[in-house]
């Protein structure tokens, strides 16, 4: 006896998962707007505060370079308009070029010294025992710590000319002409003090950082390179700046922004002199613009220095992608 089969049913072009809901109940259509629109809303202070806290004064900023404000103009409460004059005055004014090299090669000098001292401390923090890596890292981070004042303060007593441990301890070990030095006489030793200063401070960021980045090589590595007969030095080349090359190349972009636009230090320590031979371009900006009370002149500079940054960034930029793209 035959069994007759039921006729197939063509689904309809519809038909899908909501297809066999009870009649009477819509199927879900996803996520609903709220859903959707959480991860934006949770995002929205942060947009809020950077916009009110950095995109709010860096457009004041700008408007004002384009402004004749001086002393006058502030008190009349006048708004003189002068186009690009303020940028033309400084990108054809010596002054302006000689310190953005002082700036530049000021940048350099500290960044170098900064990773290469930040990543030998960084490999004694992986070398050492539990007990000497926690006391050095107390030490470091007690140096990190330091407001940039209080740091600026201690370093200014430490070179003072009359009462300065440095000055005292040079003479103890024989160099007598150093009992009564003035640091602050000259250009290359006030720039000494501060690189000194910048350096301590900086090394601590570094450091923590080489030391957090070496605790991802895998072992293996290591004990593969010493059985092919690499030394130390050998080893650093070939295993741990090949893998940690994104670290160093961050790390050293950041230290660049941040020696570059580095500003308390290099102010509270002698002001940009002796006769303003040690400004950098953010001291150089705050002298214009409120020490001369030519305000839209230290706008401009400040803009100026902020393009610099940016060519900087791009720059970086650039490498990141490039190496993503070989990845």
């Amino acid at each position: 006896m035959a069994v007759q089969s039921e006729p197939v049913r063509a689904k309809s072009p519809g038909a899908g998962v909501g297809a066999d809901a009870p009649k009477g109940v819509r199927p879900s259509a996803g996520p609903g707007l709220l859903s959707r629109s959480t991860p934006y809303l949770l995002l929205l202070p942060a947009v809020v505060a950077t916009l009110a806290l950095l995109c709010w004064p860096l457009v004041e900023t700008v408007i004002l370079s384009f402004q004749n404000l001086n002393k006058r103009q502030l008190i009349l409460h006048q708004t003189e308009w002068n186009g690009f004059k303020n940028y033309t005055d400084q990108l054809t004014s010596s002054e302006f070029w000689h310190t953005t090299g002082r700036s530049v090669a000021f940048t350099a000098l500290n960044v170098a010294l900064i990773m290469v001292f930040g990543t030998l401390v960084g490999l004694l923090l992986d070398r050492l025992g539990k007990r000497m890596r926690l006391a050095l890292q107390i030490a470091l981070m007690l140096a990190w710590a330091m407001p940039f004042v209080a740091q600026t303060t201690v370093f200014t007593w430490l070179f003072d000319s009359r009462y300065g441990v440095v000055n005292w301890f040079l003479d103890k070990l024989g160099w007598h002409s150093m009992a009564a030095y003035n640091w602050y006489s000259s250009q290359l030793s006030t720039f000494f003090v501060i690189m000194l200063l910048l350096v301590w401070g900086s090394i601590p960021f570094v450091a923590f950082n080489m030391y957090a980045a070496l605790t991802t090589i895998p072992k293996e590595l290591y004990e593969a390179a010493r059985l092919d007969g690499a030394g130390s030095y050998k080893v650093f080349t070939s295993v741990i700046f090949p893998t940690l090359k994104p670290f160093f190349l961050g790390t050293t972009f950041l230290e660049v922004i941040w020696i570059f636009k580095c500003f308390t230090q290099v102010y509270a320590i002698n002001a940009g002199g002796p006769q303003r031979l040690t400004e950098t371009l953010p001291v150089y900006a705050f002298i214009e613009g409120m020490g001369n009370q030519h305000y839209g002149v230290g706008a401009a500079i400040a803009v100026l220095t902020i393009l610099m940054l940016s060519v900087l960034m791009s720059y970086y930029f650039r490498i990141i992608i490039k190496q993503e793209d070989e990845l």
